[in-house]
């Protein structure tokens, strides 16, 4: 009796030790399927498929008018040996970066409309994201670079020719290009170590950086901290560098003395005024809060401003407020015909 007994209890023993060992591998199993997403979904414009022809026609023509305007731009530029000069060397590596951007983004969002298919890959989604922060914070550098090069044309106008040197000037962009791509590298490395829960829908129409954090189910404190960090490298020290030389421009501006002179040196800043208000209104109204308080509309609508309206307007401000970019945009236009104003 007391063998039976002994068997009973082995069985049983050897039943349970069966049983957890099949429970952990279950528990593995699972753990493995929620951390190795390979598909995320983009859901940020499916929510009203009702609209999604409008939107579809809104951004492609968004798309169109940004492409052509920033291309026109380079091409004037580049055509005219009168604009070959450091504001508008700095203008032209700005509108390409603005045509990256849009080509980063939108021919996704537009295949995503189109196609009622709203998926991208783990891979995609972490090389969309890569080169977004690659460019965003390119056009941060480039901004602060135009601002300077203002603050010494108006504040040092005798000595401009001497500091913006075409050396230096082609080494403040490479420096600029380095940095950013450096800054964007490191949050992609780091997020790429993220495990991401059993959800995979991002809330956006492109792969950004808080939308992807909320769906973590790793602690991502120390990520966060990076982010403020890299935030506060490429926001707040470029956009010091634009306020400190609008500081140093406009006292200089107020001390002109006719009201003529005051408007036309002001006319050269406004437009690169413009953007940067522009851009970085937006900009720090989405990345300078905490993952945990991402609001998913608010940022989409700040996301749709300095991904494809800014990119589309930039050509329109520096070009309509410019009277050199008018008279070159002229000259190509009538080139062969013998007019010009």
């Amino acid at each position: 009796m007391s063998l039976w007994k002994d068997k009973g209890m082995k069985n049983s023993i050897s039943l349970v030790i069966v049983t957890g060992t099949e429970a952990d591998q279950h528990l593995q199993k699972e753990i493995r399927n929620q951390t190795s997403i390979s598909v995320f979904l983009l859901v940020g414009f499916s929510e009203q498929p009702e609209q999604q022809p409008l939107l579809f026609r809104l951004f492609l023509a968004t798309y169109l008018v940004t492409m052509l305007g920033n291309l026109l731009i380079i091409l004037v530029i580049g055509s005219d040996t009168h604009l070959h000069t450091p504001m508008y060397f700095f203008l032209v590596n700005l509108s390409f970066v603005d045509t990256c951007i849009t080509c980063t983004i939108v021919p996704k969002v537009l295949v995503n409309i189109q196609a009622q298919h709203h998926t991208i890959s783990y891979t995609g989604c972490l090389v969309q994201m890569y080169f977004f922060m690659a460019l965003t914070l390119l056009d941060d550098f480039l901004l602060a670079v135009m601002a300077y090069d203002r603050y010494v044309a108006i504040c040092l106008p005798l000595h401009y020719s001497m500091i913006m040197r075409p050396q230096r000037c082609l080494l403040m962009v490479a420096a600029s290009w380095l940095c950013s791509h450096l800054l964007a590298f490191s949050s992609t490395l780091m997020m790429a170590q993220v495990s991401f829960c059993a959800s995979n829908s991002i809330p956006h129409f492109f792969c950004d950086l808080l939308p992807l954090l909320k769906l973590a189910c790793s602690d991502t404190h120390i990520f966060q901290v990076m982010i403020f960090f890299n935030s506060g490298l490429s926001g707040v020290v470029p956009l010091t560098c634009v306020l400190v030389s609008y500081v140093h421009i406009i006292h200089t501006i107020l001390k002109i003395p006719s009201a003529g002179g005051k408007y036309k040196v002001f006319s050269t800043c406004g437009s690169h005024l413009t953007v940067v208000i522009l851009f970085y209104g937006t900009l720090f109204l989405v990345y300078f809060q905490p993952s945990s308080s991402y609001s998913a509309k608010p940022g989409m609508v700040a996301s749709v401003i300095y991904t494809m309206v800014t990119p589309m307007l930039n050509p329109f401000i520096y070009s309509l407020r410019n009277k050199n970019m008018k008279r070159a945009l002229w000259r190509l236009l009538s080139w062969g015909k013998g007019s010009t104003p």
